[in-house]
């Protein structure tokens, strides 16, 4: 049985012109796996995984099947959700800064995603929260857990972010441009650190991002999508023999470190 399984997911927002799908008749399995979803801003990356967790409100409409674990989630009420999100399915999002609450400690907001789903006595909230904070490389978890969102920096914002999103231990992680808003210096250790997380506990993780160099290292299957639609699935080793022309287009506008071409090529919008 596949972890995941997205059945014909279409995701739908009304304009004037009528109704526009932003997600159009995708399907994919997911096993205990690394899956990335690549491709432009506006392909209809982050509706995907915001899809999955039921988190598109009208006027938005979402049809389809989503299977987790055998059992349709698409059917579900939002107290039955709640119940899932965290503790079955986590998702990172991209800027720490708006996902961390501003007012509570570090330490009581990883402390609430085990209360919530566990309801473990504090004590041993505390252990697990700590254990977490150490598994995600950070030195002096315990001066880290009294601190407030404002006192972090941009990459250990970003494992908290990550530290309380597992410490429910998920089956899947849905990981939305995880490291877009870190330093370069630091973009491969927060990537290491969820890989390494990830292979640990055996669960599933999709990775979404604009970035086919850092899916293909990271990854072993790969989506590309072009305006809501999936245009080419393959293994991410063989990401740079792919055939499609909007890929090989998306291949063709990354710079290279050593650059030698005069133009850099964009994307052909004309056909």
């Amino acid at each position: 049985m596949s972890l995941l399984s997205v059945e014909n997911l279409n995701v739908s927002f009304p304009t004037p012109q009528g109704r526009v799908n932003v997600v159009e008749n995708l399907s994919f399995e997911l096993g205990q796996e690394r899956l990335g979803i690549v491709g432009e801003s506006g392909s209809g990356k982050s509706m995907t995984g915001r899809a999955i967790l039921r988190l598109i409100r009208p006027p938005g409409r979402v049809d389809g099947r989503i299977l987790l674990e055998g059992a349709d989630l698409t059917g579900l009420g939002e107290r039955q959700m709640r119940a899932i999100r965290g503790a079955r399915i986590s998702m990172i999002m991209q800027d720490p800064r708006y996902s961390l609450n501003p007012v509570m400690t570090v330490g009581r907001q990883i402390e609430e995603a085990l209360w919530v789903h566990e309801r473990l006595p504090r004590r041993e909230m505390k252990a697990r929260t700590r254990q977490m904070l150490e598994a995600v490389r950070i030195n002096d978890p315990d001066r880290v857990a009294r601190m407030y969102a404002h006192e972090l920096s941009g990459g250990m914002g970003q494992r908290v972010m990550i530290a309380m999103m597992l410490i429910p231990r998920p089956r899947l992680l849905i990981a939305d441009e995880p490291t877009s808003a870190l330093d370069v210096s630091v973009q491969g250790d927060v990537l290491t650190l969820i890989d390494d997380l990830v292979r640990d506990t055996g669960m599933g993780l999709i990775l979404i991002s604009h970035d086919l160099p850092l899916v293909a290292r990271y990854c072993d299957r790969i989506l590309v999508m072009n305006s809501g639609r999936v245009v080419e699935t393959c293994r991410a080793s063989d990401l740079y023999n792919a055939t499609h022309p909007y890929t090989r287009g998306l291949l063709a506008a990354v710079p290279k470190m050593h650059e030698t071409r005069d133009w850099l090529p964009v994307m052909d919008r004309t056909t």
